[in-house]
């Protein structure tokens, strides 16, 4: 009995037909072309979108139900997404630090922060919206959380454009 039997792996097991990668170190010019080719999104964009999108919800729950709570509801949703994180990317662009740890973090540090203001602004809720509706809310915090994909799309498609008019 041979060794690869004995541990249960069969002849053609996917280890043995997929060769490793070799790992690479970029030289400074690589990365810095690399970091030129892919250039990192603002994290100021998703907060407009953010903001964007938590507006047009509250516009939206606005004309369905004709009621100021629901709409002022839908509004607070946003805020209680749209101030964290505008507090988590203002801490994180003033960060300067050359130190990964120290980095990583402040990272956490803000994280952190963004939770601790969100979870405080969702116990706040109740006192501060008068004639709350908490499914007006909660869809609308839902709908800003997730419209972190679409900022990412509104980023790349005017590089995706300037590089289809390069290849013409």
């Amino acid at each position: 009995m041979n060794d690869s039997s004995a541990h249960g792996a069969t002849r053609g097991s996917f280890e043995d037909e997929v060769p490793e990668a070799p790992f690479k170190t970029l030289t400074r010019e690589e990365a810095q072309a690399l970091r030129a080719k892919i250039p990192s999104v603002s994290p100021w964009r998703v907060v407009a979108a953010q903001t964007v999108a938590g507006l047009v919800c509250g516009a939206i729950v606005w004309g369905f139900t004709q009621r100021g709570g629901a709409a002022l509801s839908a509004l607070y949703g946003a805020a209680a997404v749209v101030i964290p994180g505008a507090l988590l990317a203002r801490g994180m662009t003033r960060q300067t630090s050359p130190d990964p740890g120290a980095l990583m973090f402040g990272f956490m540090l803000w994280e952190a922060v963004k939770i601790g203001v969100a979870v405080a602004m969702l116990v706040a809720a109740a006192k501060v919206v008068p004639d709350l509706s908490w499914p007006a809310l909660l869809v609308t915090m839902i709908v800003c959380m997730k419209v972190n994909w679409l900022a990412l799309l509104w980023w790349r498609r005017p590089a995706v454009i300037q590089n289809q008019q390069q290849r013409v």
